[in-house]
């Protein structure tokens, strides 16, 4: 059980009026608006009500023209094309998506993931050969290439011309000499969203071929877009709100035999159900074996390909999971007996041994359980393959990128990034990655904190207050499902512990009674007594099994509150 910080966002009450009265929309939601940099009426409704017809125009992205006119060239000359994807869910699904956008342009196509243990992230000097012997005249590079300098260069010697679809940080300037570089983090790209996830600019890629109203394989990018947890706002929100009702009614027979073996056919699935659910199933074949399957299952032509292509995956998941939880508890044990709390701010472990392809799953683990920037590595024959995870307040990419000279490569984010690194500087990487935590994190940066919307009395809660709070609807990345937190309430009920470790009460502000639910959070029994005061952090949702709904509480904390 940890003890978390409550951070109540500072309200803005003169913005939050503003919002209110010229929207005609609940002061609570304006708030909450706020609270996601939502500052200007115009920036509201695009939140709140922004549709298809609000994406940006594709053209907009530099090079797209570049892309677009080299596509058409190849259809007319009967050129292949290599799609060349991550073996992630963003790159399976934005291969997927440019292969069926280029087959109804017209265009001779063949795809290729690389294996994450065999190949490494990214392209690849090999892939060059492999390309000229399939006959390819024209590579498309998706969700990797922005700094593969080298690698496009030998594609070039080789008469192969390459465009790079890609959303990753630039490592330098200098951009590849490809074609057409589309990336809206170049920093001479002007296009007005730059968090698009790659599956959202392959989907681009595809309108500027086939016309803005071309809305083929949304189900695939609000899959790919929630997977790759780039933060749910403009565009990201649109693409994801227009696609995941797709999700549930897909016609795409992998997805289909995908939800069926996951368990949730019929369901409303939320972002919930693709980030935990049908995410790392797809996941699971790229970390344990080749990703080529889970690419296989998107295209599947026939109902039966795609449930056997699916059963593969559900046992490859189960081999995954497996497999993660004993290196997270070695990883546990090492932590524990090699790193000083005292004075380290980044863990960095490492082994022989542990899997590559699960090493990102392992250093969520240990941010979460530590909350301290965590970075897990696989070593093998001198070179280590990693994966880095941060909290709020560690920029990962920068931080790597002052340890570049350590580095054979790396790559990512803010929050997440890969690496490799001779197993000999591993420790002075560890020691420069301290150092640069010890400069930029403080020692109340280490503790865990809430972050929490509103502080609101129990009375204000109500059926009509979830259904407004859902507006903000789908909630994710950048878009966290609405906390509250209220205080001083008298618990109603004896706490009890049902299935699941699920914690059940009911709590009273002498206004109203509601009940309170808190998943896994069993072991916060012993701070709930009936008659005693409690302050908590909640969401809100509506019950509605076997009765008439009624609006339920969601624990998310739990603090002692004080005897008035």
């Amino acid at each position: 059980m940890v003890s978390r910080k409550w951070i109540i966002k500072t309200p803005h009450p003169q913005l939050q009026v503003a919002l209110s009265n010229e929207l005609k929309i609940h002061p609570i939601v304006a708030q909450l608006l706020v609270n996601r940099q939502v500052s200007t009426a115009d920036e509201a409704r695009d939140f709140l009500d922004g549709n298809f017809a609000s994406l940006h125009d594709p053209f907009l992205l530099k090079d797209m023209d570049k892309a677009v006119a080299r596509l058409k060239v190849a259809r007319v000359n009967k050129e292949k094309v290599m799609i060349f994807g991550d073996y992630d869910v963003d790159g399976v699904t934005s291969s997927a998506v440019l292969a069926r956008a280029f087959q109804q342009f017209g265009l001779d196509v063949v795809n290729h993931i690389p294996h994450r243990l065999k190949d490494g992230y990214g392209l690849n000097h090999t892939i060059a050969k492999e390309a000229k012997e399939q006959g390819v005249r024209l590579l498309v590079a998706v969700d990797c290439g922005i700094s593969a300098v080298s690698e496009v260069e030998t594609l070039r010697q080789e008469g192969i011309d390459v465009i790079v679809v890609d959303h990753h940080e630039p490592l330098s300037e200098k951009t590849p000499q490809a074609v057409a570089v589309i990336d809206p983090k170049r920093k001479d790209c002007l296009y007005p969203f730059g968090s698009l996830a790659a599956v959202a600019l392959a989907f681009k890629l595809a309108q500027a071929l086939l016309g803005k109203d071309y809305q083929q394989d949304l189900d695939l990018v609000a899959l790919g877009t929630i997977a790759d947890v780039v933060p749910l706002h403009g565009e990201n929100r649109i693409l994801v709100k227009e696609g995941l009702p797709r999700i549930e009614k897909t016609k795409n027979f992998g997805l289909q035999a995908l939800i069926k073996t996951a368990r949730i056919k019929g369901k409303k699935l939320t972002p919930k159900h693709v980030g935990f659910i049908l995410g790392p199933r797809i996941n699971a074949m790229g970390r344990i074996d080749s990703a080529e399957k889970s690419l296989r299952l998107l295209m599947a032509q026939d109902q039966a390909e795609a449930e056997e292509i699916a059963a593969t995956l559900e046992a490859h998941n189960r081999q995954r999971q497996e497999t993660q939880s004993a290196i997270i508890d070695e990883a546990l044990h090492k932590v524990e007996q090699e790193v000083n709390f005292k004075k380290d701010r980044v863990i960095v472990v490492g082994a022989c041994g542990w899997h590559r392809g699960v090493v990102g799953i392992v250093a969520s683990r240990l941010m979460d359980t530590y909350y301290r920037p965590s970075i897990v590595l696989s070593i093998e024959d001198g070179i280590a393959t990693g994966s880095a995870r941060s909290i709020e307040g560690f920029h990962l990419f920068d931080a790597l990128s002052r340890c570049a000279h350590l580095l054979e490569d790396f790559g990512g984010h803010e929050h997440a990034a890969g690496l490799t690194i001779r197993e000999q500087n591993i420790e002075a990487f560890r020691q420069k990655m301290n150092q640069i935590a010890c400069d930029e994190l403080s020692d109340e940066d280490l503790k865990p904190s809430l972050s929490i919307d509103c502080e609101i009395p129990l009375h204000s809660v109500s059926l009509d207050l979830v259904k407004i709070v859902n507006r903000l609807y789908p909630f994710g990345e950048g878009n966290p499902e609405p906390l509250f937190c209220s205080r001083n309430l008298i618990v109603k009920s004896p706490p009890v512990v049902l299935g699941r470790d699920t914690l059940k009460f009911w709590v009273t502000d002498k206004k109203t009674v509601i009940s309170a639910v808190g998943f896994g959070m069993g072991a916060y029994q012993p701070l709930v007594a009936q008659g005693k005061p409690i302050d908590i952090a909640y969401t809100i949702s509506i019950d509605d099994w076997n009765k008439e709904p009624t609006v339920q509480l969601e624990l998310k904390d739990i603090k002692p509150g004080e005897m008035i």
